[in-house]
């Protein structure tokens, strides 16, 4: 725990730092919503479901700094035939990252990659380790549909899931 807490410091540190380091006069800001729904990687899950809000950051018009919190629920699921039903887990994920876009426009082909933390959100579930790279492609009407994997790590274990974000966002 002791080692995320200091993660997540560092990491907000460096996002500070670009936040009063305006190099660019001509950065933007932007704010977007999205959902998402996925197939998680673990048989003990059937679905993954979420939203979030992303603040992004423009350094220039190829690289960007997401900024990205939500929601995200793992409905849980019989495994096997055992009678069994797994218990479901929901988290919230906060995450900093780095958002590439492939040609000089702002929009098009992204990579996206992504770390933070994910605070389970039922008694005694903890915090998770997060990361989520992505690539997807982004209309310059705001429009924005990405393909990512998001991993969660705790105490030797991890699951994730492969998912589908549809948002849209607008300038700040």
């Amino acid at each position: 725990m002791k080692t995320i807490t200091k993660f997540i410091a560092t990491s907000a540190a460096v996002v500070a730092l670009f936040f009063t380091t305006n190099a660019n006069a001509q950065s933007t800001q932007k704010l977007g919503i999205g959902v998402t729904a996925g197939i998680p990687t673990s048989d003990a899950y059937g679905v993954a479901l979420g939203a979030d809000l992303r603040y992004q950051f423009d350094i220039d018009k190829q690289l960007s700094i997401p900024i990205t919190a939500g929601y995200t629920h793992l409905s849980g699921k019989e495994i096997g035939n055992t009678g069994v039903d797994y218990p479901s887990y929901g988290y919230i994920p906060v995450k900093a990252g780095v958002k590439y876009f492939f040609n000089d426009s702002g929009s098009g082909i992204y990579g996206l990659a992504e770390l933070g933390a994910g605070f389970g959100t039922k008694s005694g579930s903890g915090t998770s380790f997060v990361y989520s790279p992505a690539v997807g492609y982004a209309w310059s009407n705001g429009l924005d549909l990405g393909v990512k994997y998001e991993g969660l790590a705790q105490n030797g274990t991890s699951t994730g899931f492969f998912g589908l974000r549809l948002a849209y966002g607008f300038s700040l």
